[in-house]
Parts: C-alpha cells; structure tokens; sequence
C-alpha cells in the first residue's frame, strides 16, 4: 500500500505485521491527534506547562492523592532514573535474573546510576519474599554492596503477572527490611487489563514506592515517567528534580512527552489498548497450542506468548513475521501482540506456522 501526506511517501510496507515487541507498532493515532493539539502556540519549556499539569492530575487519580509524575523519554531512563533515586551510592538492588534492567539495558542501571544488580534466578520472573531472600542480606558488610531496593516487572518479561497478594507481601517483606520497592511498569497497562484491577490497586494499595510508568509500549512515541507514590519520597531529598537533567531526561518541550501520556491515561485509551493486546496474545496461544511441534511455555497472562518450536520451522516462519529467539539452547521464542495487532494478522501467522508445521 502507498500513501503520501503532503507528498511524503512512507519508505516502509504499511501492510507488513510481525510479532518481534510491540516497540515495533506505530503511534496510537489518538495520541498522534493530542501531539497536534499540543503543538500549537508557545508553552513555557522544562516541565512548567499546563499539559505536564493536567498529568499530575490524572496520575493522581490513578495512584492516589499526592502521587506524582516526573516524564521522561525511555523506558530505561525511567528505571534508572527511579532506582538512582532510592539508593546510595553503596547501595544495590535485588531482581529477577531475566528482569528487563538485567538483561536488556545494556547495564545501564549499574553504569549510569552506579548501582549493584544482585539477580536471582526464578522460573517465571516473578520474585517472592523467599526469593528476595537470597540476596537481601549482608546488611552492615563493608565489603558487600548493600541490598536497599527490590525491583519487580509487572507484567514481568515473562509475559506474567503478580497479583496484588504477591506484591503486596514482597513489599511488607522488604520494608520490614527496610528496603524500598521499584515497579517497573513499562507494561503496567497489559497488567491493569489481564487483572481488571486499578492501577493503584498493585502499587500504591500494595506497598510500592516507586513506578516506571509504560507509554511507549501501548501506542506513544517516546513517553514514560517516574511515578512517585509512596510520599514519604520526597523529589529534592531524593535528587528527582537534579537527577532527571544529570541523566538526560528532561525534556525540553515537555508538553509533547506529557501530552501523550494524558491520551493514554486521562481516559481509557491506555486500557483499550492494553485489553486488544491481551486479547491478540491469548488468540495467538489459543491458535498455535494445538498444533504439533509447538509447544507453549508460558502461562498467557498479558501480550506475550512463548513457546518452543523447530529452529529450522522459525526460522522460515520468519521469513513471513518477524519475531526474536528467547532461548536459542532451547529453541524458545517470543511471540508479541501490540494495539495494532488485528485478529486477521494472527490468524495469518497461524496459518503459515500450521503449513510449515505440516511441509
């Protein structure tokens, strides 16, 4: 298909879909919509305008009173933005071994922030108090960094979830400890839908103290932010207001980053999207469980299914959609549904995946 805007073509097929991350999805045209109401006029610069405002408002809302929003671009700039914040600089922080600030941010969080990953190895990427254990000690040891913060991913990289039960027992665990929680949330929305809980029901109700609020993963261009809800973290104790700029954060003309964010969250957008992702998931796992040769390894709680199939099968298969190896020893895959994901592109993938199957 080829269309032009002003006589600009798109250099890229606009009919092809593939199931690599659901960065791969354009822009939610209803946040394309905002960017353009936002853009007219001039608005003061670095944050003092009204759209970043309004979203102190609406996350406020979301995650209670006193609850606040400090945008920035990324994903890993919010972790390591928020996990900066909590820790000293002795200070280190306990995940899950597959967590994204482990394994996919390139050591951000240890080299930008200068902190200590301490990981732990778990089956479905999810923590527990027991978990948590493994490495939160050595508290007072000069010679070890210090376990101040436990990290959790809600949904986990895994494409699973924690209920509010199982946070809220990581968090009285580690505060009894006294450490901090971090949620990253970059797929906090998938989370909220497959729940049908609030968003304050799993952080603010449950314990967390600090969010990395997800955008960019269900239709904004480059929008996150560090949500503080625990408000005994205040922004100038902790260096939020310093350490957005030292870490190349702060956005200049901020009301395009707040604007999305408001398309998102001052609405339901942000749970439209997520729910038709999660629903595109669960077609997908639906439609490829049965076959022979594929098997799924994950339970389906949000917008990823993994499974495991022939090397030489996904490879092929790629040939058609694009998609990552989770485990190249194992021959596990990752498989991500996005808000753009149609039931016709899933149901195309099925096809394909079954002639192969049977080729």
């Amino acid at each position: 298909m080829s269309t032009t805007t002003r006589g600009v073509a798109p250099l890229h097929d606009l009919d092809r879909r593939g199931f690599a991350s659901d960065n791969y999805a354009g822009a939610h045209p209803e946040v394309l919509e905002a960017l353009a109401v936002a853009n007219g006029g001039h608005e003061i610069a670095y944050g003092e305008d009204h759209y970043t405002a309004r979203l102190q408002e609406v996350v406020a809302g979301h995650f209670g009173e006193g609850a606040t929003a400090w945008p920035v671009f990324n994903g890993t700039g919010a972790n390591v933005l928020a996990l900066q914040a909590l820790l000293p600089r002795w200070g280190a922080v306990v995940c899950a071994e597959t967590a994204h600030i482990n394994t996919d941010e390139n050591a951000a969080p240890e080299r930008v922030a200068g902190l200590k990953l301490l990981t732990v190895p778990t089956p479905d990427g999810k923590l527990t108090p027991e978990l948590v254990d493994r490495q939160a000690w050595g508290w007072g040891d000069e010679h070890r960094a210090q376990p101040l913060v436990v990290s959790i991913t809600q949904s986990t990289e895994l494409g699973t979830l924690y209920t509010v039960d199982e946070i809220r027992a990581i968090t009285e665990h580690a505060h009894s400890r006294g450490m901090r929680v971090h949620l990253d949330g970059a797929r906090i929305a998938n989370a909220a839908a497959s729940l049908g809980d609030s968003l304050a029901a799993f952080t603010t109700d449950a314990g967390v103290d600090l969010v990395s609020l997800g955008g960019t993963k269900n239709g904004a261009l480059a929008a996150e932010a560090v949500v503080v809800v625990n408000q005994d973290i205040t922004a100038d104790e902790h260096g939020l207001v310093f350490l957005r700029k030292l870490n190349m954060q702060l956005a200049s003309k901020m009301r395009f980053v707040s604007a999305q964010l408001l398309a998102l969250y001052d609405g339901d957008l942000w749970l439209r999207s997520a729910s038709h992702a999660n629903e595109m998931a669960q077609r997908l796992a639906d439609g490829v469980s049965g076959l022979d040769g594929v098997t799924v390894t994950q339970a389906v709680q949000a917008n990823a299914v993994f499974a495991v199939l022939d090397r030489g099968v996904a490879d092929r298969l790629r040939e058609a959609f694009r998609f990552y190896d989770w485990n190249p020893a194992t021959g596990e895959v990752r498989w991500m549904c996005s808000w753009d994901t149609a039931a016709s592109d899933v149901d195309a993938f099925v096809r394909e995946l079954t002639r192969l199957l049977r080729a």
